[in-house]
């Protein structure tokens, strides 16, 4: 990937006489001697291609020149021993297309220079939060460290500009997510050959999750959701510890990281391979939303725009199925958005000042219909892909038609 012209693109839009210090992160404490799996500040990764802990990376704009420098970790050989290798110069070198790579025991001592020697008025940081009452992360705190330490200094925060240009995937993204949809199909291919009446939903999800990681995923995108019966119905359920009844369904909202980019697909397969009329009936209103929103999605849209899409065509399924007497009473059975980006992250950010669609942009299909009085959820979800005339598919070649998917549950 051209982490060099994402460099560039972002200079583009710093001012002059400012600095941007972006820190990969370090890993979280849980108790003891016990830390939570690490993961490197997404913007830190975008920028430079490396998702390993206590990197920092200093990109300055003055009235001379432009410069780039990553400082890392130097390696420590009885460290490396108890917790594996460091990345070294060169491989970092290679990986970011850096040049200048120093060692952390330099960053202090070359930012000091910097405030005190070169024409720099502002500082940019990664301030994002996604919740006012959320703890503030590495870059937040460091963030009010410089602050403090450099009173007089403007502190910016950097997480827009960088966020408009994730909202557009480049070729390269966009392999990786086509790879992560692969890699996710063939696991659903496996879930479905073993989906039977009496298995455990933490069954399905394992089944899931081993094949992801044997065809070369490095996890799940998001905590695997598998809801049975009524379970379906709640959107987040992740408990996964309920039995597949015969003549359920089995809701399965999932996704493997590949690279760290995220596949986000949902299935719902009926437990004993053969779906009820009244299964069948609210599945095909899902599909026909479904597929209503993968057929109009076209650059100059906004998500909104295709929610009512979805909307409407849920909406007069259920009319006709007698659920609501009008249309504005589906918010009863459908209570979400069809639509979100997706990338690095699995609800991938967004910018407000670029709010319709654009080519590059990848983003889910998901209508639903959760009924509670008849224990059905169904949702059918999909990666779209907003190419300059319209969107491709990128995980068409995942089965969602009701007969095939009964099909292929008869011949296992």
């Amino acid at each position: 990937m051209n982490f060099a012209e994402r460099r560039k693109q972002i200079f583009e839009k710093m001012e002059k006489q400012s600095a941007l210090i972006l820190f990969s992160g370090i890993e979280s404490h849980v108790s003891a001697d016990e830390y939570a799996p690490f993961e490197a500040n997404r913007n830190f990764f975008y920028l430079t291609g490396l998702r390993r802990d206590h990197m920092i990376l200093l990109m300055k704009k003055t009235l001379k020149e432009e410069q780039v420098i990553l400082f890392i970790e130097e390696a420590d050989p009885t460290q490396e021993r108890w917790y594996g290798r460091k990345v070294t110069v060169d491989e970092a070198k290679e990986i970011s297309g850096i040049d200048n790579v120093q060692f952390l025991d330099s960053f202090e001592g070359a930012v000091d220079r910097m405030m005190a020697r070169e024409d720099i008025d502002s500082l940019y940081f990664d301030c994002y939060r996604y919740q006012i009452e959320d703890m503030p992360d590495y870059n937040m705190i460091k963030a009010k460290e410089f602050a403090e330490k450099y009173p007089g200094y403007a502190v910016k925060n950097i997480s827009q500009v960088i966020a408009e240009l994730r909202m557009q995937k480049d070729g390269d993204e966009v392999a990786l997510v086509r790879e992560a949809i692969g890699i996710t199909d063939k696991a659903l291919q496996y879930v479905m050959k073993h989906l039977e009446p009496g298995m455990a939903e933490y069954q399905a999800q394992a089944d899931f999750e081993y094949m992801i990681r044997y065809n070369g995923a490095e996890g799940t995108a998001f905590p695997t959701i598998a809801g049975s019966g009524a379970n379906g119905t709640m959107l987040h359920y992740d408990t996964n510890l309920d039995i597949c009844e015969d003549g359920s369904l089995l809701l399965m909202d999932l996704g493997a990281k590949y690279r760290g980019y995220c596949a986000d697909i949902t299935r719902t397969y009926p437990v004993n391979g053969t779906y009820t009329e009244r299964q069948r009936q609210v599945y095909d209103i899902v599909l026909a939303a479904n597929r209503e929103v993968a057929k109009t999605a076209k650059p100059g849209m906004t998500l909104k725009e295709l929610n009512e899409i979805a909307k409407k065509v849920l909406a007069a399924g259920c009319m006709k199925l007698g659920l609501i007497e009008k249309e504005d009473e589906i918010d009863t059975y459908y209570m979400h958005g069809v639509s979100h980006h997706l990338g690095i992250d699995v609800h991938d950010v967004t910018a407000a000042c670029n709010d319709t669609l654009q080519p590059g942009a990848i983003i889910t299909d998901e209508p639903g219909l959760y009924i509670d009085e008849w224990e059905i959820g169904i949702r059918i979800e999909d990666d779209l892909l907003i190419t300059e005339n319209g969107c491709e598919c990128l995980s068409e070649a995942i089965i969602r038609d009701p007969d095939e998917i009964e099909a292929f549950m008869k011949d296992r």
